[in-house]
C-alpha cells in the first residue's frame, strides 16, 4: 500500500509556542486514520499543513505523492475538507453555494448532493445565515463529501450533529473507505475515533505519544466501572475484583436492600470484567467513557516505563 500522507519530523512554532513538535506520520490508502488529543494538542495545525494553509516551521509533508506548499491547487480538487470553525456568512441557499463549491471542487456526479442533503436531513432550499450550527456542519460535510476525493480530511466532524446524524455520518466514512478513498480525522471525543478509525495516533502538547491500530490504543483507556451486587461480601469482592488487578480504586459502599454498591476503574478488554463480574449477582452496572486526558497521561506513562526498560 501506498502512504497517502506522510510526514517526517514536522514542527510548526508560532513565536515562542511550539504547536507542532517533530511529528511523524504515515496515512496508508484506503483507510481511516484518527488524531485524537484534547483542545490544544495540535491537531488542526498539522491538518492545515497538510492541506498548504499553514506553512510548518520545519519538516517535510507529502500528500497523495504532492507538495501541499507548491502543489495546494492541483490538490485542492483532489481533497474534501472540513474545517473544525465552518464559517458561512452566506446570504444564498445552501443549494447555490455547494453549486459553487462544486465549480472549484472538480465534477459532483448527479444527484449525489441531493442524495447526500436527504441522508443528513438537510433543507438545501434555506439560506445559509438561517441555519443552526449543526444544519451549517451537514453542509459542510455535504461539500467535503460531494465530490467523492481521494482523501477526506475532517477537523472535528461531528461537532453540533445529533446523535442519530453522527451516526450517519459514521456511515459515509465507512463507505468512503470501502470506495478506496482515504479518510484522516480529528477529534477529541474517544468513542469516536474508535467506532470509526482503522488507526490513529494520539497528540498532546503538539506531540505523538502513541500510535498503531486503534485496538492496541483501548487497553490504555481508563474506564469508570459502577455496579451493585447482591449475594455477596465485600471480601468476596475485592478477592474477584481487586486482587486479581481487574478492577483499581475499588470502593465498597452498602446499598438498600442488603446489596453492595461497587466503584472502580478499569483498563483493559471488556471480556476480562464481564467474566470477573459473572461470579456475582449483578444487579446495575454502569461503565462510563474512559476520560481522554487520563488516558493520555495512562499512555505518556507506558511510554516512559518502555524507555526506562
Amino acid at each position: 500500500m501506498s502512504a497517502v500522507i506522510a510526514t517526517h519530523s514536522l514542527h510548526k512554532r508560532f513565536g515562542d509556542v511550539h504547536a507542532v513538535r517533530g511529528i511523524d506520520l504515515r496515512v496508508e490508502r484506503g483507510c481511516v486514520y484518527g488524531l485524537i488529543g484534547p483542545n490544544g494538542a495540535g491537531k488542526t495545525t498539522v491538518l492545515r499543513m497538510l492541506l498548504g494553509i499553514m506553512r510548518p516551521s520545519s519538516g517535510g509533508i507529502s500528500v497523495l505523492g504532492a507538495s501541499p506548499t507548491t502543489d495546494r491547487p492541483q490538490l485542492r480538487r483532489r481533497i474534501g475538507y472540513l474545517p473544525g470553525e465552518l464559517n458561512l456568512g452566506e446570504r444564498t441557499s445552501g443549494a447555490a453555494l455547494l453549486k459553487h463549491l462544486a465549480e472549484l471542487s472538480g465534477p459532483v456526479a448527479p444527484g449525489r448532493i441531493e442524495g447526500l442533503a436527504e441522508r443528513l436531513d438537510l433543507d438545501l432550499s434555506r439560506p445559509v445565515r438561517s441555519l443552526s450550527k449543526g444544519n451549517r456542519q451537514k453542509l459542510g460535510l455535504i461539500q467535503a463529501f460531494m465530490h467523492s476525493p481521494e482523501l477526506l480530511i475532517l477537523d472535528e466532524p461531528t461537532s453540533g450533529l445529533d446523535p442519530l446524524m453522527q451516526r450517519e455520518f459514521l456511515n459515509l466514512v465507512r463507505e468512503a473507505r470501502d470506495a478506496g478513498q482515504t479518510v484522516l480525522l480529528s477529534s477529541h471525543i474517544l468513542s469516536e475515533i474508535q467506532h470509526a478509525a482503522d488507526a490513529a495516533a494520539v497528540l498532546s502538547h503538539g506531540s505523538v505519544v502513541a500510535e498503531g491500530e486503534v485496538s492496541s490504543l483501548r487497553p490504555a483507556a481508563v474506564s469508570r466501572v459502577r455496579a451493585v451486587l447482591s449475594e455477596v461480601t465485600a471480601r468476596e469482592i475485592r478477592g474477584g475484583l481487586a486482587e486479581p488487578g481487574i478492577l483499581s480504586d475499588l470502593q465498597i459502599e452498602p446499598a438498600p436492600g442488603n446489596q453492595l454498591r461497587v466503584q472502580g476503574a478499569f483498563r483493559g478488554r471488556a471480556d476480562e470484567l464481564v467474566k470477573a463480574l459473572s461470579r456475582f449477582t449483578v444487579q446495575e452496572l454502569t461503565i462510563e467513557e474512559p476520560d481522554l486526558e487520563e488516558s493520555i497521561l495512562n499512555l505518556y506513562a507506558q511510554k516512559e516505563q518502555e524507555e526506562s526498560a
